[in-house]
């Protein structure tokens, strides 16, 4: 048995940080039923590269769910979206605010029929405040959120990072707050809504930036793979070109300099606070020395004596990685006229539950007919009507 496989879930989202919190609540055993557009479905479905008739993009983020279509700007289905929201326990919507109020499917609504229902509504900058009707993206996020002012080389202008932080890092305070509110359900009987902010969620991960801010005042400069309070925590270039990560506390300090041949040298800098008063002469001895080792030969070294050291890996590298493979992260499924497909697992191991199992992503619509007779009783020449009205 799966720890979610009692829930089930209304998806009204689309694109990428609401997709993902309810691909992680599908594939902890929720039923998941998302809802497209008819004709085009998520517009990611057509974002690059493309499969077949969908997107590596798509597959990434809604596996395991069941997909129907239904347009939201027609009464009729509006009146579906209303009836299944009286058999669901959670719905997720992530359209701008006021939307949904207009089509009669805002929490408001959909509580006074089921006043269970957690109601999850995510957009970029809440619901009240003066950005409220402002439009963003995550890159727009990371910008106003302060992360992007953080990442980046000494000197240099601000980097976005590699990945769309502010849309996964969301999912995961969407999937948080579900869960939490579920929690509370149970002791009250009734839902609720969350009124989630992207924004809000970015500035809530500065923690250790903002304390530094909070303590003393400063702005954190951009140090590129440096850590602002600890010396070294770093990425070094190796001598076949490739580059390691370590970050050592002060009782790792004298194996590092045994290991660099800095012994003696290394002796009289064992305090952190003076490793960062002397930040840049430690950086450049560390450096100088780091360079004449082959990556894989330094790590080696370094793992033998405990210094916490580990390879800049690219996608290719991590992904084949033997701990990896080991705690099988990298799996697939199968999708019509793509075939096998590779995928990344939850990062959960269960001892007491069954583990999550990667799943497919749904064909568009796949699901309609079945979940409109299953879940709401319609009948064939009723589901042919809703068609018939392009409803569905």
């Amino acid at each position: 048995m799966k720890p979610l496989q009692q829930l089930t879930v209304l998806d009204l989202s689309r694109v990428l940080a609401c997709p993902f919190a309810s691909m992680i609540l599908a594939e902890l055993g929720a039923t998941v039923i998302k809802v497209e557009q008819p004709g085009a479905g998520d517009e990611t479905r057509g974002f690059e590269p493309r499969l077949a008739r969908d997107s590596a993009y798509y597959f990434a983020c809604n596996r395991s769910k069941a997909s129907i279509t239904v347009d939201l700007r027609k009464p009729e289905g509006q009146a579906i979206i209303r009836e299944l929201s009286q058999k669901v326990d959670v719905v997720v919507e992530n359209f701008p605010a006021g939307t949904l109020g207009r089509y009669g499917l805002d929490f408001a609504t959909l509580s006074a029929l089921n006043p269970r229902l957690v109601y999850v509504s995510c957009t970029g900058f809440g619901q009240t405040g003066p950005y409220a009707h402002k439009k963003g993206y995550d890159t727009v996020f990371q910008a106003m959120g302060g992360l992007m002012s953080l990442t980046g080389e000494k000197g240099g202008p601000p980097v976005k990072p590699g990945l769309p932080v502010a849309d996964l890092t969301s999912g995961l305070w969407i999937a948080i707050g579900i869960l939490a509110m579920l929690s509370g359900r149970e002791q009250t009987g009734r839902g609720a809504q969350l009124d989630f902010s992207m924004l809000d969620g970015q500035v809530s991960l500065l923690t250790v930036a903002a304390a530094r801010y909070f303590a003393l005042g400063e702005i954190p400069p951009r140090l590129g793979t440096e850590h602002p309070g600890r010396v070294p925590s770093a990425t070094f270039r190796c001598k076949d070109g490739k580059f390691a990560h370590i970050t050592a506390s002060d009782q790792h300090w004298d194996p590092l300099c045994k290991v660099l041949g800095l012994g003696e040298w290394g002796s009289g800098m064992g305090s952190n606070e003076l490793r960062v008063e002397r930040r840049l002469e430690v950086m450049q001895k560390l450096s100088e020395r780091i360079s004449a080792f082959d990556r894989h030969t330094l790590i080696a070294a370094l793992d033998e004596v405990e210094v916490p050291a580990g390879p800049v890996n690219d996608v290719a590298e991590i992904l084949s990685d033997p701990q990896v493979r080991a705690r099988g992260l990298v799996g697939s499924f199968d999708y019509p006229e793509v075939g096998e497909f590779r995928a990344l697992s939850l990062p959960y191991r269960f001892h007491g539950w069954d583990n999550p199992v990667i799943g497919a992503p749904p064909c568009l619509g796949a699901d309609t007919e079945r979940i409109l007779a299953d879940q709401l009783g319609y009948s064939p020449e009723k589901i042919g009507r809703l068609k018939s009205a392009k409803a569905i």
